[in-house]
């Protein structure tokens, strides 16, 4: 009998500690290629060499010098491929990045990598990560919130008679949305079995929806059909103001369908360039963007957090010769078609010229650091990880609620 008494005490401990357990922290990761992620791993040397990042390097790699793996974060990261939408599941490492096969690690990451770093220092609940991300979408039509109604064609669009047929028509139709419910979709059917991606999750813990970051735009920016000026003004006054009114309907519409109607938003804003980006038509996107943080009904509770400052100014000084070269070789390259020149000619022209402008200390550091075009901010990892650590860190305080700090 004593031997039962011990044994019924012991299961009644560690029932209790079940039913006590803390939730399961939840936060969406959405948008588009940035969000994705295409900053190679190769470039997290690069980090090191500024005195003011390099224990940011060492927070995202362990004693052995790989990549760290999160102890209390878990992600589902529901992405596409060329068969597709797929899904990697996992503890948060380096290499949930954009990737050919979406069930397997690659060879980059997104800001989902420091953010859940920084989540796994602060909070002591488990913590799961459900990023859906996909490149190359619009909030105009990719991810167009139900709020927003149908698409409805511009009249420059109609003009180029874009919409004339039936099938046209139709197509924008089944475009119209199919990326916002990809998401919504994705994150139900997560929470819905969140033991398949947390497997240590007892259905008695719960969860919270603890926070939603979105960081998207570049569709949007260069979608001059799309956001035009009113008549008589040039295209680069373009305003963007229907961005921020479907913005603002998307935060509206995901707390409504997740049933999370406080749940805090934290909208990643445009940073290409950098902080001395002066080109009219970004400038303006970036204040759209950030426009829905600043309604009444969203304050307190949505933020906006700019990336510009993030922007890596030696590589992108380097970036910007690259272009250079790349229009030269354009033009070159029309020389040849029209026979005023011979191709070896233009590439020898094109050789020196590169070799003129980039010196070798500029390749080097280029390679270095970089891995990808500027609309992906130049693939740089110490960019894309401060961008990451940056939106936890928007969103550490309201999460907190509740909690204490796992101990050193």
């Amino acid at each position: 009998m004593k031997s039962f008494s011990f044994t019924a005490a012991v299961l009644g401990l560690l029932t209790l500690g079940a039913v006590a357990a803390d939730p399961v922290k939840v936060f969406i990761l959405a948008g588009q290629s940035n969000m994705e992620g295409h900053a190679k791993i190769a470039t997290f040397d690069y980090i090191g060499d500024d005195p003011a990042t390099a224990p940011l390097l060492k927070e995202m790699r362990g004693s052995d010098g790989k990549s760290r793996v999160c102890d209390h974060v878990w992600i589902s990261n529901l992405t596409s491929a060329n068969n597709g939408n797929g899904e990697g599941t996992g503890k948060v490492t380096a290499g949930f990045g954009a990737r050919d096969n979406p069930s397997k690690l690659g060879e980059e990451i997104g800001p989902e990598f420091t953010f859940g770093l920084y989540m796994d220092k602060a909070l002591r609940q488990p913590v799961l990560i459900i990023k859906t991300a996909w490149g190359g979408k619009s909030l105009h039509t990719d991810f167009r919130p139900p709020s927003a109604g149908p698409y409805v064609p511009t009249d420059v669009e109609l003009n180029k008679h874009k919409f004339d047929t039936p099938e046209q028509k139709q197509q924008k139709i089944e475009e119209t949305g199919r990326y916002y419910h990809y998401m919504i979709e994705h994150v139900r059917a997560v929470l819905k079995d969140i033991k398949r991606v947390l497997p240590d999750y007892d259905q008695r813990q719960g969860y919270e929806l603890a926070g939603f970051v979105w960081f998207q735009g570049f569709n949007d920016l260069i979608a001059t059909e799309t956001y035009l000026p009113p008549p008589g003004r040039d295209v680069e006054e373009t305003k963007y103001e229907k961005y921020s009114e479907w913005l603002a309907d998307l935060i509206r519409d995901v707390r409504k369908d997740l049933n999370a109607p406080k749940m805090p938003v934290v909208i990643g804003v445009m940073g290409i360039g950098g902080p001395s980006e002066k080109h009219p038509r970004i400038r303006a996107f970036r204040e759209a963007m950030a426009a829905p943080a600043a309604l009444p009904e969203f304050k307190g509770n949505v933020v906006a957090v700019p990336t510009a400052p993030f922007w890596d100014d030696k590589l992108g000084a380097i970036d910007k010769k690259h272009r250079e070269v790349g229009e030269l070789r354009w033009k070159l390259g029309n020389k040849v078609k029209a026979g005023q020149m011979t191709e070896k000619a233009a590439d020898q022209e094109l050789k020196d010229f590169e070799i003129k402008l980039i010196s070798p200390e500029e390749v080097a550091l280029w390679d270095r650091g970089a891995s990808n075009g500027d609309y992906h901010y130049l693939g740089c990892t110490k960019t894309m990880a401060r961008i990451g650590r940056a939106f936890a860190e928007a969103l550490i305080r309201p999460a907190r609620e509740n909690c204490v700090a796992y101990p050193k």
